[in-house]
């Protein structure tokens, strides 16, 4: 059989190599279930895994050269945006690319299909929510310096205003931050009643950490659109008090479509494998995507799939999920960090 390779690119160091794993192990699931049918239009699909966690302008170079050489006929995986902003433009609507991270939104370029949640479904719901719910209204924003942080804040900005609330205060630190030591005085010092993070993976887990031995977990709450199971337990139990999350994907969702998606995972890679979590159902989410895009394009070039792409529909992990602009319309759904789990409250 031949062949259909795609670049999958994740991140395999930095601070959100703590997903590398999961991201790996759950796209190759959703390959080799692919495969074990007639595969992708009569092709086996095969990966050439890229290094997401190095600089964007690396990793786009990578992609530029692997579809140029016509070693990859397609591009997925879970990645930060400022990865995304170098590597869109190199494939320059030669292949598709299934982005599958959450976002910050507003990304239309033809050939990007996004699988992820955006603020308007995620942060705006969960701060509502927030505000009716608990009564926290006045936040300070901590994140990484990046476009997803920043453009996240300026929709929460608004967010928050409808909500009668305020942003009292916004830090930004560099990826691969660990002292947050002025961000926690200012939070100390403020009349802030929780804290938006906008940090990725090891850098959300140092801050966690921190948090809670400054003992601020006591009087404020975290809400984190980007918190998996991986990094609560990095946490550790005694770190995750107050600590809400929102996503299109939990491990304890308890929905048909998930637990079946688990039983799945657990099968095939055992007791001891990578904690299922957001991310890495993200990178099936992409790879199903595709395979749902080419089935129903039936070959595989970008005229064909933009004329069947709006509207596309199908059943996952997420349940029913549909293409609408580029973007899959999907469920997200709030939870609550209890020790190292997360136990899910409501569909926003």
């Amino acid at each position: 059989m031949e062949t259909l390779s795609v670049a999958l690119v994740i991140p395999l160091q930095g601070p959100a190599g703590i997903f590398g794993p999961s991201c790996e192990l759950c796209a190759r699931l959703a390959a080799e279930e692919i495969n074990a049918g007639s595969g992708l239009l009569g092709r086996e699909l095969v990966f050439t895994v890229v290094d997401g966690g190095l600089p964007p302008r690396r990793v786009a170079a990578e992609v530029d050269r692997l579809i140029s050489a016509g070693e990859v006929d397609a591009v997925t995986g879970w990645h930060i945006s400022a990865v995304r902003q170098a590597v869109a433009p190199r494939i320059a609507g030669r292949v598709p690319y299934l982005y599958t991270p959450l976002y910050e939104g507003g990304e239309h370029t033809p050939w990007v299909f996004l699988t992820g949640e955006t603020p308007a479904r995620q942060l705006r719901p969960a701060l509502r929510w927030m505000a009716e719910e608990l009564g926290v209204r006045r936040w300070i924003i901590v994140g990484d310096d990046y476009v997803w942080p920043r453009e996240s804040a300026r929709a929460a900005r608004r967010y928050v205003r409808e909500s009668r609330g305020e942003i009292v205060g916004e830090f930004y630190v560099r990826l691969g931050t660990e002292d947050f030591g002025d961000c926690l005085r200012a939070i100390a010092a403020s009349p802030c009643e929780g804290v938006l993070m906008l940090l990725v993976g090891q850098d959300a887990v140092a801050f966690n950490r921190a948090f809670a031995a400054a003992g601020l977990d006591r009087d404020h709450l975290r809400f984190s659109p980007l918190m998996d199971e991986n990094m609560l337990m990095a946490t550790g139990p005694a770190s995750t008090r107050g600590l809400y999350s929102a996503a299109g994907f939990f491990e304890g969702l308890g929905t048909a479509g998930s637990l079946d998606f688990g039983g799945r995972y657990h099968a095939r890679y055992g007791p001891d494998a990578p904690t299922l979590n957001s991310m890495g159902e993200s990178c099936f989410e992409g790879v199903r995507l595709l395979g749902e895009l080419l089935n129903r394009a039936g070959r595989l070039d970008m005229p064909s799939i933009y004329r069947c792409a709006e509207g596309l529909a199908y059943e996952g992990p997420r349940g029913t999920v549909r293409l609408r602009d580029h973007h899959l319309d999907q469920a997200v759904f709030l939870a609550e960090a209890v020790g190292m789990d997360f136990h899910v409250l409501q569909q926003l």
